[in-house]
């Protein structure tokens, strides 16, 4: 009867932690000569060993190069659109307020370069193809973007500047909540974490804006809420819809057609609702010059942006831009002489180690490998950022 047992014992311990041939016959002569000893210290050794072996698979990813890469990637992302603002801001302090018109260039740039690249690839029969099936989801997201812009340029002009900052929060959750519908996204406990410590970071940064006076005047405060509502949900689906667009086909593809429908959907806005403010606009050097900042900070943010998605997630991606209003503040104080409060860095700190507890779960691949491509990403593409790429490769960013 005990010999039984203990041969049980040895059996479930082998199970539980699989050695080389060679250790696996010591061992299992270990126990036979010496059963006390292999029943009660082993078992405990095992155990410990896999605690410290799933203690070290939760950094994983960490010790990547990947990962490092993508830290870098989210901040370069985070001041190219911060810069974007302060471009915005440059211009309106000259006079000059045309969100949809500094915007279009963008869009015409996006549309000459990757549309370029596309038909270079393509060529035009298969180029003419693809607008003829896909064109209405190129549409769509074009549409989601352009419109999330506008919106929250009018949510800035009406509400309250730490009201729109609130509505951060939103565009995050609304992501979060659709992924793990209609994804089949499903969240680690430590992604949860991550996300908490990166929003009470931003409420920091809020709190810091209260405190020193940053809170300017809304003009009608219920009316810029609401759009600064709309504009974080479109934002969120847009961001979704990118990132599955991004994962299925080329990335000079998506931005090409981003470009392409964005510049005559912005064109026909631009006509219609710009056309009162070119009349009282100011032009001269400074302004073509901040026109042309604004329009190549944007293309950086519109083109990297797409690897971040394939490497992360649109939820990740947003986490990264909370780090925005620290480098505004930086570009603030040199530009426009703001004053610093000791909230910030700590809010900076304290949203920097949200994105680290983000990636602390058992993955190699952090979330680059998207559970709608199947098992083995086979429904993807292999290109840059992507899990199919690591697979291939040993890298993403290769």
């Amino acid at each position: 009867m005990s010999t039984y047992i203990e041969s049980e014992k040895t059996s479930a311990v082998t199970e539980v932690q699989p050695q080389p041939p060679t250790e696996k016959n010591e061992q299992l002569h270990s126990v036979t000569e010496s059963p006390a000893m292999g029943s009660q210290d082993q078992p405990g050794e095992q155990q410990q060993e896999s605690q410290e072996g799933r203690f070290r698979q939760l950094f994983r990813y960490m010790r990547t190069r990947d990962f490092w890469l993508l830290i870098l990637l989210g901040q370069v992302i985070a001041l190219a659109n911060i810069s974007s603002s302060t471009f915005s801001t440059l211009l309106s302090n000259e006079g000059t307020s045309i969100p949809a018109f500094q915007t279009l260039w963008n869009y015409v740039l996006l549309n000459l370069v990757y549309t370029s690249i596309t038909i270079y690839k393509y060529g035009f029969k298969k180029w003419f193809r693809m607008l003829y099936t896909d064109c209405w989801k190129y549409f769509i997201l074009s549409f989601l973007d352009v419109e999330g812009n506008y919106f929250m340029v009018l949510a800035y002009r009406y509400t309250s500047l730490l009201s729109a900052e609130l509505f951060s929060f939103w565009t995050i959750i609304v992501i979060v909540i659709i992924s793990f519908i209609f994804l089949r996204v499903r969240y680690h406990i430590t992604q949860y974490l991550g996300i908490f410590l990166a929003c009470g970071g931003l409420g920091l940064l809020i709190a810091s804006d209260y405190l020193r006076g940053a809170n300017y005047a809304a003009s009608n405060k219920v009316k810029g809420d609401l759009f600064a509502l709309l504009a974080s949900t479109i934002y969120a689906f847009s961001n979704l819809f990118e990132e599955f667009m991004v994962s299925k086909r080329p990335m000079y593809e998506v931005i090409g057609q981003m470009g392409f429908w964005g510049m005559w959907i912005n064109g026909v806005q631009c006509a219609i609702f710009d056309r009162s403010s070119f009349h009282g606009a100011t032009w001269n050097g400074k302004v073509g010059g901040y026109i042309a900042g604004y329009t190549i900070v944007l293309f950086i943010f519109y083109t990297l942006a797409p690897i971040m998605f394939r490497l992360s997630s649109a939820t990740f991606f947003n986490i990264s831009m909370l780090t925005m209003n620290f480098w505004g503040l930086i570009i603030g104080i040199q530009v426009f002489h703001y004053s610093v409060h000791f909230l910030y860095p700590i809010a900076f700190v304290l949203i920097v180690v949200g994105l680290f507890v983000y990636f602390t779960k058992e993955s190699k691949m952090g979330e680059a490998a998207k559970p709608w491509l199947g098992e083995n990403q086979e429904l993807g593409v292999d290109g840059v950022g992507t899990a199919r790429r690591a697979q291939n490769t040993g890298h993403a960013l290769v």
